[in-house]
């Protein structure tokens, strides 16, 4: 699959632009387009030119071709605004594989047109339903918005439903990627947001059940207001289920300058001689001067391996970090924001501080160093379902 544009060169730094509100935050949205660049997508057609032209994703010319999404998502709703050509041929693709060939089993295509043979109008998902009413899909820009549960799809335009449609086929999906399309005339997308859904609570609220401490650990893990206050360190607490395809979300809160904690995550069981073998999303919000430029591999890195390219967060104010974790692609988003995109394309290997492990792994909250204090709730988790 060609990359289009996938990571900015250092050289160049992405202005910083987070429109979600604070409730939004809080509730688990992340966007899925930064504004100004195309990282975290990529293109199954190089030839299509994509490009970011006044704060939308835009192309005009080029073959039939899909910009997707580089991880994949499950149960979600999603919004968007799109913008077509007269004339024009376009769509959003919905649990997509990289490169679908039959729209009624390798994806949803969501379409955006003025005109179609079989009546599959904007927003009708083509092959499988149809909307009650023609609707054009060029002229001014038009908001969308998908609800997709299981088998069950709900779809909005400028805020009335316009189809709901079960999935009962053997064409079903349950999961895949999100891809903007671009088949004939000129199509621009913006706004795009992204809500995963059918969570599961890892944390209780009352007790650390679903949780043990690893042997040797120094760190003090008490639950206090609905929250997992850990102090002093070094020590880890980790879930007792495992985790290998999933989306992970959860928040925290730094209580003093520059604290270092993380999330491990397709760890090895913890030992009191091996207690962190496993990647680690990095928390430390400290920078130089340029939130661009973070003091350690900044909130969001997978440490060790990528750093953040934006410190998002600040010390004693709650976050949330979104961890998509599908074979060796890692995607990260703080508050809502994307700030790491990576593949670990290193040899295989049980221990991830070696090499590349794609085997499920526990999830640990980590206490650093006798500073360490800080607080997580809202711990929640979904396996990505078998494409």
């Amino acid at each position: 699959m060609a990359v289009a544009d996938e990571a900015e060169p250092e050289s160049v730094l992405v202005p910083y632009e987070n429109p979600l509100s604070q409730e939004e935050k809080d509730g688990g949205w992340i966007t899925l387009f930064d504004g100004h660049s195309l990282f975290g997508w990529t293109s199954n057609a190089a030839a299509v030119n994509w490009h970011v032209t006044d704060g939308a994703i835009t192309a005009s010319e080029g073959p039939r071709g899909l910009l997707l999404t580089s991880v994949p998502f499950a149960d979600f709703e999603f919004t968007c605004e799109f913008q077509l050509e007269a004339g024009g041929n376009s769509g959003v693709f919905l649990r997509t594989i990289p490169q679908p060939a039959k729209v009624d089993q390798d994806c949803y295509e969501l379409n955006i047109v003025d005109a179609h043979p079989d009546g599959y109008l904007t927003g009708s998902l083509v092959g499988r339903a149809r909307t009650a009413e023609p609707i054009t899909g060029s002229g001014d820009w038009k908001t969308c918005r998908v609800v997709a549960e299981g088998r069950r799809f709900q779809v909005f335009l400028g805020g009335e439903q316009v189809l709901d449609f079960t999935d009962d086929t053997d064409g079903f999906r349950p999961a895949g990627h999100i891809g903007l399309q671009r088949n004939e005339g000129a199509v621009s997308f913006r706004n795009l947001r992204l809500r995963p859904l059918g969570m599961h609570d890892l944390f209780n609220g009352t007790d650390l059940t679903g949780w043990r401490i690893v042997p040797g650990s120094k760190s003090e893990f008490a639950v206090e207001d609905g929250t997992i206050h850990v102090t002093n360190g070094a020590g880890f607490l980790e879930t007792e289920p495992t985790f290998g395809n999933f989306i992970f979300q959860a928040a925290s809160q730094t209580h003093a300058a520059e604290l270092n904690s993380g999330y491990f995550f397709r760890a090895m069981p913890g030992t009191a001689e091996a207690p962190s073998n496993g990647y680690e999303a990095q928390i430390h919000n400290g920078f130089d001067g340029d939130r661009h430029h973070p003091n350690n591999a900044g909130t969001g890195a997978i440490f060790r391996r990528v750093e953040a390219r934006y410190v998002v967060p600040n010390d004693n104010e709650w976050f949330t970090t979104t961890l998509i974790a599908n074979g060796p692609r890692i995607a990260v988003w703080v508050d809502g924001y994307q700030v790491v995109d990576w593949e670990d394309t290193r040899k295989s290997d049980e221990n991830p501080r070696k090499g590349q492990r794609l085997a499920a792994g526990h999830i640990s909250l980590q206490g650093h160093d006798p500073t360490t204090d800080i607080s997580f709730k809202s711990l929640r988790a979904v396996e990505l379902p078998a494409k």
